[in-house]
């Protein structure tokens, strides 16, 4: 829906809501005003009907600013999930186009090695970005599953981090230096190694996809003040304006219309970190100064008994 539509039902309710108050409040000035001439005129019967008639009217009131807000919450819902297919239109449409022409290239000519090799790279990394597409909106779907329990074990993190770490510098062609881990010693979590896997990635995807030229990503571990291990993603990047750090989290919501033109996505990255980490028995929280001051997630783990020593970082944490 555009701004548009929603403007007319949100001045439709406005108003009927005002109209609804003045006749309210020119109901009781009336009544109040000839109270005294009537007193001997008002019946059991007359104040029941005012007494009943105030309560009613209010009831009205509230129910229309309960419809309205319920309406803007439903077509702000309506904005994000068209702009969530846009953009799944735009993830599948773009590869299948490339792998298209490549395929017509080969099938109509015959390419040097080298130049079919490089058709056949490109085209692999088609497929791959096609593949994530389609696991990010599984992974979405799953996420909120409430009858299928996690399979929580007691996990080593820095091997994990490690994995997803590598993964990424890999994916996007990064120097070491550029996603770094700074946890000199390991800790140990309580969780499902396959989500956890997913949430680092994740989130080290968005450092990375949202952060300028030198990439600078770090990641720390740290035993909190509450006994747990806090794992923290801190990137240089463009940073998220305060109003808006609640609202990242939620099913389809991308910041500001200049962020969705400079990278894609879809929407789900951090809907699924959010709901995957509180099935491990944990949370996560997003810190940010404001736009261009990069930003800080932070994910807090269940430590494991007899282990919770404290764990080096060269990143400080705070309590999240």
């Amino acid at each position: 829906m555009t701004r548009r539509s929603i403007g007319f039902p949100l001045t439709i309710g406005i108003v009927l809501s005002l109209l609804a108050l003045a006749l309210l409040v020119a109901w009781q000035i009336l009544v109040v005003g000839n109270l005294r001439p009537m007193e001997k005129g008002l019946t059991a019967l007359h104040w029941a009907f005012l007494i009943f008639g105030t309560l009613f009217f209010t009831l009205i009131i509230v129910g229309l600013g309960l419809l309205c807000a319920w309406l803007i919450r439903e077509m702000r819902l309506n904005q994000r999930q068209q702009a969530f297919l846009d953009a799944v239109t735009h993830e599948m449409k773009t590869p299948l186009a490339s792998l298209r022409l490549y395929l017509d290239t080969l099938a109509l000519h015959d390419p040097e090695p080298q130049e079919r090799r490089e058709f056949l790279a490109r085209m692999g990394e088609d497929v791959e970005r096609l593949d994530r597409t389609v696991h990010q909106v599984l992974a979405a779907a799953r996420a909120e599953e409430r009858v299928r329990k996690a399979q929580l074990e007691w996990i080593e993190l820095t091997p994990l981090l490690e994995r997803c770490i590598g993964e990424i510098r890999a994916r996007h062609g990064l120097a070491p230096e550029a996603v770094r881990l700074e946890a000199a010693t390991n800790a140990t979590v309580r969780g499902d190694p396959a989500e956890l896997a997913l949430v680092f990635r994740n989130l080290l995807e968005n450092a990375v996809k949202y952060s300028e030229p030198p990439v600078d990503v770090r990641v720390g571990v740290a035993l909190g003040v509450d006994e747990r291990i806090h794992v923290e993603i801190i990137d240089r990047g463009i940073g998220i304006p305060r109003k808006e750090l609640r609202k990242i989290f939620q099913r389809f919501y991308r910041v500001g219309r200049d962020v969705q033109r400079k990278a894609a996505g879809l929407g789900l990255g951090l809907f699924i970190v959010r709901n995957l980490v509180r099935r491990q028995g944990g949370r996560v929280v997003a810190r940010s100064e404001g736009s261009g001051r990069g930003s800080r997630f932070v994910v807090s783990l269940r430590a494991a008994p007899g282990k919770r020593e404290a764990v080096a970082s060269g990143v400080r944490l705070r309590q999240a």
